[in-house]
Formats: C-alpha cells, sequence, structure tokens
C-alpha cells in the first residue's frame, strides 16, 4: 500500500519548484501541485512506481504546461492583476529583462508541441538526463533526443518571432 503522506512529505517540494519554476504564481503552482499528486493516485492504482520523482516532476511539468497553453489563450480576455516576482536581479533593467525573457519563454512553450515542450522543460528547467526522462515518459534515449531538438529549434522559432513582433511600432 503506498504511503502518501510520506510521498508528499519527501516530494512535495520538488513538485512545488517544478510547477512554480514554470507557472511563477503562486495560486497556479498550488493548482498544479494538487493537480499532480491527483494524477500520481490514479497512475499508482494501476501501475507500480518505481521512481517517484521522476514520475511526479513528468506529471506536475505536462500539468503546468497545459496551464500555460490556458493562460496564453486566455490572457487577451483578462489582465493579470498578479506581477511576476522580481527575481534574484538588483538592477531594475535586468529585473525586466529577466521578466521579459521569462514571459517570451513560457509564452513559446506554451505554443510549441505538448511533447516537445515536455522534454524540454524536463531536461533544460528541471535538468533531467536523457535517460530519466526516456524511462519517465517510455520513450527511447534517441526519441528524447530527437524531442529535444526539435523543441528547441520550434522554441527559437517562436521567440523570433515574438521578438520581430515585439519591435514592431
Amino acid at each position: 500500500m503506498t504511503d502518501w503522506p510520506e510521498i508528499v512529505r519527501e516530494h512535495g517540494p520538488l513538485v512545488w519548484r517544478t510547477a512554480y519554476r514554470l507557472l511563477n504564481r503562486d495560486a497556479d503552482a498550488a493548482d498544479c501541485f494538487q493537480l499532480t499528486f491527483l494524477a500520481a493516485f490514479k497512475f499508482a492504482s494501476g501501475e507500480t512506481v518505481q521512481n517517484w520523482p521522476a514520475i511526479l516532476t513528468r506529471f506536475c511539468t505536462a500539468r503546468a504546461l497545459e496551464m500555460l497553453r490556458v493562460r496564453y489563450r486566455e490572457r487577451d480576455r483578462y489582465t493579470a492583476l498578479v506581477e511576476k516576482p522580481s527575481g534574484v536581479a538588483d538592477d531594475p533593467a535586468e529585473q525586466a529583462t529577466a521578466s521579459e525573457l521569462a514571459d517570451r519563454l513560457e509564452k513559446a512553450l506554451a505554443l510549441i508541441d505538448p511533447r516537445q515542450a515536455e522534454v524540454f522543460c524536463l531536461i533544460c528547467l528541471e535538468g533531467r538526463s536523457n535517460l530519466e526522462v526516456a524511462d519517465g515518459m517510455k520513450l527511447t534515449a534517441a526519441h528524447v533526443g530527437m524531442l529535444l531538438h526539435r523543441a528547441r529549434v520550434a522554441l527559437k522559432e517562436q521567440l523570433v518571432v515574438d521578438h520581430s513582433q515585439s519591435e514592431k511600432p
């Protein structure tokens, strides 16, 4: 039988960091946290989990990317009431640049293929290895490498398009 309080106590901080790193909002990260453990509960009822950090990070990343997609689809319908945290930079210009880059990356991740975005986040933002991601997603390492390459190309295209549109008067 799965000891859920122990799993949440042991792996909750990892799930929270993953959610907050992608969503940058407490309320969204809290929702993602709950959705992640709900998905893990459902998954564990049908299969034995051998690597909790990998499966929780994967579920969390997928939920966070879904939430980002919804956020950017609905962005034109409302104005954000909460500003992003200032980050670690002391210089206001650095803070503005970092915030703008984070916004552009979030938007680009929401627009590319979901599997590519998930692989990119797991490897580039969460520091997972290709083999860990392959194991967690039940793919080959070569397939993960291909998805990562395609994600980087797609993100570069999205960021270039977004940057050129933001420079127009």
